[in-house]
């Protein structure tokens, strides 16, 4: 459902102020959540896919989607927002979520297109006023107006698998911290040769980034070569070297691995 945000063409970069280390929220305002009494969630079938991931990629970079383009953003405090719902379930059930999860339509996650991964939302439907809880682990929904995809589960607690979609206010939980978790890399540049690639990592060990890797990705069937600074244990670590990297790369960005 959601492209590869990791994987970028050329160098990083974009807006400091997006990858500032307020990526580690704090006091998030916003209401509790409750349950429906007498709501429950359909069991999962016999076969399920494999456990999900623990989720480790990040999405922290820009991203165009038809056209248009996002910037995720570097916290989710106090965010509030009112719009439609839809939600998306057995066609892309055990398939890759945008931080690396497999999407499991039975657990309580969402995607949506800016909010930085693992935000949890309370999400309330004002068609009927049923209220729960979800944590953002895909990105979209990148149809109309709509504003938050909900997992299968989330979508029948909430009433909204019926009709499909339902006029809904998003609100982040008070007092949440979004733990990212490492090891982390700066993505200097990436190339469609490989020799090219090879040849910038073997400058950047002579001057003294020991850690430097290519590693290879496709995007949209195209495979890239792409050079990372690295390896560090802390998005702190990682941010500095951004900021010093970036004075000669303007486009590098940060990746968890």
């Amino acid at each position: 459902m959601s492209p590869d945000l990791l994987w970028g063409r050329g160098g990083c970069g974009w807006l400091a102020a997006v990858l500032a280390i307020a990526f580690l929220c704090a006091a998030l305002s916003g209401c509790g959540s409750k349950y429906v009494p007498g709501v429950s969630i359909p069991p999962a079938p016999s076969k399920t896919p494999p456990p999900a991931s623990t989720g480790k990629g990040g999405t922290y970079k820009p991203y165009t989607v038809l056209g248009q383009t996002y910037y995720p953003l570097g916290s989710a405090e106090g965010y509030s927002e009112t719009g439609v719902a839809s939600w998306y379930g057995t066609d892309f059930h055990g398939k890759k979520t945008a931080n690396g999860e497999r999407y499991d339509m039975y657990q309580m996650t969402a995607a949506h297109r800016i909010l930085p991964m693992h935000t949890r939302l309370v999400v309330r439907n004002l068609d009927n006023g049923r209220t729960t809880e979800v944590r953002v682990n895909d990105r979209g929904p990148f149809v109309g107006n709509r504003i938050i995809d909900l997992s299968y589960a989330a979508a029948h607690v909430l009433g909204v698998v019926g009709p499909g979609t339902a006029r809904v206010s998003l609100q982040t939980i008070a007092g949440q911290r979004i733990q990212y978790v490492g090891p982390f890399y700066v993505q200097y540049g990436a190339f469609v040769v490989e020799e090219n690639a090879r040849r910038l990592r073997s400058r950047l060990l002579v001057r003294g980034f020991a850690g430097t890797r290519v590693a290879k990705g496709e995007l949209h069937g195209t495979t890239f070569w792409r050079v990372q600074v690295g390896a560090f244990s802390s998005l702190g670590e990682a941010e500095s070297m951004r900021l010093r990297l970036t004075k000669e790369s303007p486009g590098c960005f940060i990746i968890a691995d």
